[in-house]
């Protein structure tokens, strides 16, 4: 069951994150990164699902609407600003077994936010990580606050040229990429790995399924380069076309042309209220 939400009389935000807090000490928690348009949420519905579906699988106090809302309510910064909201347990004292009583600590903070649309038109490079997700199904899908493993594959390269790196898990099945979601063409249609034995589970990757855009299928890594097409994205920084695909040393496994007439890049940023002009 989903735990009761908390009263819209509860504190909301912290200032300071005290040293007993869980999810400082234990990653016990769950986080959202949401884009904001002139201060209004982007797939807010989506996000919020996500985050109550970690709450769920945690056990941890969703806070109530009023609470969440505050986090984006108010003057906008900047035409485009990225919310990211940390919810943890709170504190907990020693050891792993949770407090009698535990009190969630929700914080967010708003930051002003220009994507790449560069990387929109030209497309990008990627490589293969090294790093193997580990499988496991009771955190699958979820934005919990341990992402040491996406921690790790990102420090295998420093090339800027180099946009993203992508995931596979111990059985060789594609997942995702460090901080964006893996899409590809076959046969003329489109889809997304599973993720429910690891990996997030997407705001955008969800939005473009409920189109009808995408589906959710099983790619396995000696699969990928034969792809007719293949992208990474997310909700905050749109859809990348990837253009080429490294190995681990730097080899070239594949090249794939610029896509000029990308429906599905065109329908991701319509979700997302990027301009068609912008790319």
């Amino acid at each position: 069951m989903i735990p009761p939400p908390l009263s819209a009389d509860e504190p909301a935000f912290e200032g300071q994150v005290p040293f007993d807090d869980r999810g400082l000490a234990y990653g016990d928690g769950v986080f959202e990164t949401v884009l904001l348009r002139a201060g209004k949420p982007v797939l807010w519905d989506y996000h919020m699902a996500r985050l109550r579906q970690g709450c769920q699988r945690l056990g941890i106090n969703v806070p109530c609407s009023a609470s969440l809302d505050a986090t984006w309510q108010g003057a906008p910064t900047a035409t485009l600003e990225v919310l990211k909201i940390i919810l943890t347990r709170g504190s907990g004292g020693r050891g792993y077994a949770q407090p009698d009583t535990v009190a969630p600590r929700l914080l967010s903070r708003r930051t002003p936010f220009q994507p790449s649309a560069e990387r929109w038109r030209s497309g990008v490079t990627v490589r293969l990580c090294d790093l193997r997700l580990s499988r496991q199904p009771r955190l699958a899908g979820i934005k919990h606050l341990n992402r040491l493993e996406n921690v790790l594959a990102r420090q295998e390269w420093t090339d800027a040229g180099i946009a993203e790196g992508l995931l596979v898990d111990s059985d060789d099945a594609v997942v995702e990429a460090t901080s964006m979601n893996v899409f590809w063409q076959q046969a003329g249609e489109v889809f997304t790995p599973l993720t429910d034995q690891c990996g997030v589970a997407g705001t955008l990757s969800a939005a473009l399924m409920d189109q009808g855009a995408v589906k959710q299928a099983t790619l396995r890594l000696s699969q990928l380069p034969a792809v007719e097409q293949c992208w990474v994205a997310n909700s905050v920084q749109g859809m990348w076309p990837v253009t080429t695909l490294l190995a681990a040393d730097g080899s070239v496994l594949k090249r794939w042309p610029a896509c000029k007439a990308d429906s599905l890049q065109h329908l991701a940023h319509q979700l997302l209220g990027y301009a068609p002009e912008s790319y």
